[in-house]
């Protein structure tokens, strides 16, 4: 551990980094459960802003979030959240441990939790503060780091709920048929009902301008298929082998 000096160096010099930081609570009762795996990969994958670069975007996806500089042990663990500005790794030896904002000195844009029947309260702010704790989930997305934009999605009911920071304390948006449209990202979040990695259900998903789902990798795999396969049947039409062309 590095101490203060005089004049205090800055806290990127003298508080711990995602190396130093544990990426996972040893008294956690254990791992997440399939949804919690599957629908954070399906947000990341359809995560398609035309105005940003992959160098310009980090998504974390169950990773330990540091936020007090004055107990920097203290974290929260989002199920999702996006940091715009911020790039992510591009070398195995770089890949993140953990998320340190003041290392990072950028806080995310957006922050998704998926409602669990044990995490419901603290997720929807329902819970106070204990005496000499941490402060909730809800207090840290809010009113310390600020985050423009809080959404929670409840498998079970399939509601997707928005909230946005306005001046102090967020508010809950009204949804167009469980849609919402970040301008500032030029992509929407809505609940799709559809099939991913073999399973069937209601799930979180973005969409592009024309309130089209933005496309899975497999689901382009598919499309290029399709195309291919009406080429060559149009060239058969004309008398043309697709094999020689």
């Amino acid at each position: 551990m590095m101490y203060q000096t005089e004049p205090p160096r800055p806290a990127q010099e003298s508080l711990p980094t995602m190396y130093d930081l544990p990426s996972e609570d040893p008294e956690a009762p254990g791992l997440p459960d399939e949804f919690h795996d599957i629908q954070p990969q399906l947000l990341k994958e359809t995560f398609c802003p035309p105005g940003y670069s992959s160098d310009e975007v980090f998504i974390g996806t169950d990773l330990n979030l540091y936020f007090d500089t004055h107990h920097p042990s203290w974290y929260k663990r989002p199920d999702w959240f996006l940091v715009l500005g911020v790039a992510r790794a591009r070398r195995q030896e770089e890949l993140r441990w953990s998320y340190v904002i003041w290392q990072e000195a950028v806080t995310p844009f957006l922050v998704v939790e998926l409602l669990s029947p044990g995490t419901e309260a603290e997720d929807l702010g329902q819970t106070l503060r204990e005496v000499n704790q941490p402060p909730t989930k809800w207090q840290v997305y809010e009113q310390i780091l600020r985050i423009p934009y809080y959404a929670v999605y409840d498998r079970y009911e399939n509601q997707f709920r928005l909230f946005q920071l306005v001046g102090t304390r967020y508010q809950e948006m009204v949804l167009s048929d469980q849609r919402f449209w970040f301008e500032e990202l030029a992509l929407g979040l809505g609940v799709w009902p559809g099939e991913y990695q073999d399973t069937v259900g209601q799930w979180l998903r973005w969409y592009d301008v024309q309130g089209i789902w933005v496309p899975t990798a497999a689901e382009r795999a598919d499309q290029q298929r399709q195309r291919a396969d009406r080429l060559a049947e149009r060239l058969r039409e004309l008398g043309l082998d697709p094999d020689e062309v």
